[in-house]
């Protein structure tokens, strides 16, 4: 029978707790159960494994030897007792390491009875291709930080990570590097690392998509008269032309000024920027020119 992820069947994460076993697996049986789907040996079928996986992960025992051996956890308790003998028959040697495993190659003598049981017992392809376990980890950036690629170092355990960022990351997105989880515990490939990204709320700039909302106080005069003003970018100022008449929290899109699109290099998102006015303090002079012009 092919081996079945169980924490795949019922659509959680390796770290899931027990409620959300719990609960993933009430939601599954209400979906598949074979009296809502009368005639339909699919769900049937799904059905049998979801309360396979629920058998396995509900029971905290079955789930540590599961998490431990795998498509072998039944097979426990044999290799329990096999390392016993192995141990007693190598003088109390500790076979140790990651997930209790160890290195079997060994530094003290002949151990390859060892690795004949579990090729006889587990078969040579399984016992030889147990996967590391994958590895979840939240990165937090700034929004200025995502918005260019760079060398970012983080820490995983005990171990220093250094990746190439691509600029462009968006807040809650996920990536996957293979081979950066926690070492096999016999002697396969290590797991995957999972980064979910969390950027930080920016001062100036809210990003929606690609594109990026910002606001620009302006002085009345240049607001009713046009002139020149001055913009913030992630990239730098700007300088742009502002039209005679323009209204308070009016806006204007400034094309490719916005949030580098992921993974396309030289693609932005747009700019959107909504002008507030900073009306002015009136001395009585101004005041009086001010009636006249409402007068007229």
């Amino acid at each position: 029978m092919a081996f079945i992820d169980y924490y795949k069947t019922l659509g959680v994460d390796s770290n899931a707790s027990q409620d959300e076993i719990k609960k993933a697996y009430r939601k599954l049986t209400k979906r598949y159960h074979p009296d809502l789907n009368p005639g339909n040996p699919e769900a049937k079928e799904r059905f049998q494994e979801i309360n396979e996986a629920n058998e396995v992960l509900s029971d905290p025992e079955k789930r540590k030897r599961y998490d431990e051996y795998g498509e072998n956890w039944r097979h426990a308790d044999e290799y329990e007792a096999q390392r016993r003998q192995y141990g007693n028959s190598y003088g109390g040697f500790d076979f140790g390491g990651y997930g209790g495993f160890g290195d079997f190659s060994g530094n003290t003598g002949n151990s390859s009875g060892f690795s004949d049981f579990f090729e006889q017992l587990f078969g040579k392809n399984s016992y030889h291709s147990k996967k590391g376990k994958d590895i979840h980890a939240t990165v937090t950036l700034s929004l200025r930080e995502a918005a260019v690629t760079h060398r970012h170092i983080f820490n995983i355990g005990n171990e220093k990570v250094s990746i190439n960022l691509p600029a462009g990351v968006a807040d809650g997105q996920k990536i996957r590097l293979k081979g950066y989880g926690s070492p096999s515990p016999v002697s396969g490939e290590r797991g995957d690392l999972y980064m979910t990204f969390n950027i930080e709320p920016d001062k100036d700039f809210t990003r929606k998509g690609n594109d990026l909302y910002t606001t620009a106080t302006t002085d009345l005069y240049t607001m009713l008269l046009g002139g020149e003003v001055t913009l913030p970018t992630l990239a730098g100022d700007v300088k742009i032309n502002l039209k005679p008449g323009t209204q308070p929290d009016s806006r204007q899109r400034l094309r490719g000024k916005g949030f580098p699109v992921y993974r396309q290099e030289g693609t932005f998102g747009d700019l959107i920027v909504t002008f507030k006015v900073q009306l002015p303090k009136l001395n009585e002079r101004q005041k009086e020119l001010l009636l006249k012009i409402k007068e007229q």
